[in-house]
């Protein structure tokens, strides 16, 4: 019996995604080079490995054994090749990471173009995405999140700025018209610009501190965008004076040195701990994710291992 170590990874990224196009969308592929891959391997093999209807592709019984034992070993066949990409002068090969649209647009540009001038034989990839995902699973090398977002069980690697602060701000022109907060409760009579999380969940509460003090308040207003693919469309409203943005300092900051928006509330933003890099705890790291890791630690403290969480 002669099986291709390509259809074995097809396989796996169907199985895992459960579907032909999320797996295709996931390892980089098309959906017929995958379906293809499939229908060689159980050729080959003799057996079913997948149900497919028109909603969903299911492993068969023969497919959850081979998924359960397919996984580890194909890891270690990367580790084995990574061991060897140790010996050369500069690491190669592909490194696949997810993050969240805010760390492609505000951390990721101060590390990136450095990186890859340092290490021309590897090849990045950047996966934006604000909803809670298994990197694993999604295909991914390593991820970077926030610390109440992390995935459990991982080795976790402080990236980008250490503190980060939520800014408030509108444009002069709709505070002329409408007044300046000088306290959070007053934002209750302000138009103000939301977000919605990928969960469905709401941006709000929107909470201030100063001097011990914590205050939240719940505001409304005429506009909610999809929290990261849709923030500069919110940005964009509080620049032509619609109302009241919330999102991250950096984000703001053009707009706030250029006068287009102007700060409201600052001594009360809230600071917060900044993202981390992340990855599983395993044996042996590919070279490629190796690289990036010794690369951005170089401005970070050391790697803490993550533990399982309530």
């Amino acid at each position: 019996m002669k099986v291709d170590l390509g259809d074995l990874n097809a396989f796996l990224a169907v199985a895992r995604a459960g579907g032909f196009r999320e797996g295709a969308r996931v390892s980089g592929s098309s959906a017929s080079f995958l379906s293809e891959a499939v229908r060689r391997l159980e050729a080959e093999l003799g057996v079913r490995l997948l149900n497919r209807t028109t909603r969903s592709v299911v492993p068969t019984e023969a497919g959850k054994g081979l998924l359960e034992r397919l996984g580890p070993a194909l890891t270690e066949v990367e580790s084995a090749l990574d061991v060897v990409n140790g010996f050369r002068d500069k690491p190669a090969g592909s490194l696949r990471l997810n993050v969240p649209v805010s760390a492609a647009r505000l951390v990721l540009p101060a590390i990136i173009p450095r990186f890859l001038a340092t290490y021309p034989d590897i090849r990045l990839e950047v996966v934006t995405e604000e909803s809670f995902v298994d990197v694993l699973a999604a295909g991914c090398d390593a991820g970077i999140r926030y610390d109440e977002r992390l995935e459990q069980d991982m080795i976790a690697v402080p990236i980008g700025p250490r503190v980060q602060r939520f800014a408030t701000a509108a444009s002069p022109d709709y505070l002329d018209r409408h007044g300046r907060p000088q306290h959070p409760s007053e934002l209750l009579g302000h138009a103000c610009l939301l977000g919605r999380f990928a969960s469905g969940a709401l941006t709000t509460p929107w909470e201030f501190e100063r001097d011990g003090e914590v205050v939240r308040v719940e505001p409304s207003g005429p506009l909610i965008v999809r929290v990261g693919g849709a923030t500069d469309l919110s940005v964009d409203a509080a620049i032509s004076g619609i109302g009241i943005i919330c999102v991250f300092e950096d984000w703001l900051r053009p707009h706030l040195e250029s006068g287009a928006l102007e700060p409201i509330l600052e001594p009360w933003w809230q600071g917060f701990s900044g993202p981390f890099l992340y990855y599983p705890g395993r044996r042996l790291v590919p070279a490629p994710l190796r690289a990036f890791i010794d690369f951005v630690k170089t401005s970070s403290n050391s790697p803490v291992q993550l533990g399982l969480k309530a």
